[in-house]
């Protein structure tokens, strides 16, 4: 399955879209734990409409340094995680969920999670599905 992904990604590799905007860079930082070095790097691999709506899709390659911590945050609309590879935990309104690799995870639009990793960091497949024109992540409280 690992090596059908990253076939997948690299005949996508055309499609590619520049990295994420300065608004969603600067998002991302303020989701860094205070004390902790930068923990995420968001690659955006490609943007859809969905069709009648007021919503895209966005693919993403999202990488998770090691021993990191992703403070609380929120997306405006459902996310899809597959672990690439890595250690993984996602805390899902503060109950802990361990993700192997191999494994997938949902999490509904406005729900608060924050992220953990281990010595290996993470790699995931990320699918937003999100109301265009907002920002990717917000922190929360």
């Amino acid at each position: 399955m690992k090596s059908f992904l990253w076939a997948l990604l690299a005949a996508h590799a055309t499609l590619l879209t520049p990295p994420s905007t300065a608004a969603e860079s600067s998002a991302e930082q303020s989701l860094v734990v205070e004390g902790k070095k930068p923990a995420i790097n968001r690659t955006v691999l490609r943007r859809a409409d969905v069709p009648g709506t007021d919503y895209e899709v966005i693919y993403a390659l999202v990488t998770i340094a090691a021993d990191s911590v992703v403070a609380r945050h929120t997306h405006p609309g459902m996310v899809f995680g597959y672990l690439m590879r890595g250690n993984y935990t996602i805390l899902i309104d503060g109950s802990p969920h361990l993700i192997r690799a191999g494994q997938t995870w949902e999490v509904p639009g406005g729900v608060v999670h924050e992220e953990h990793t281990g010595v290996d960091g993470a790699e995931i497949l990320a699918v937003f599905t999100v109301e265009k024109g907002k920002p990717l992540t917000s922190a929360a409280d």
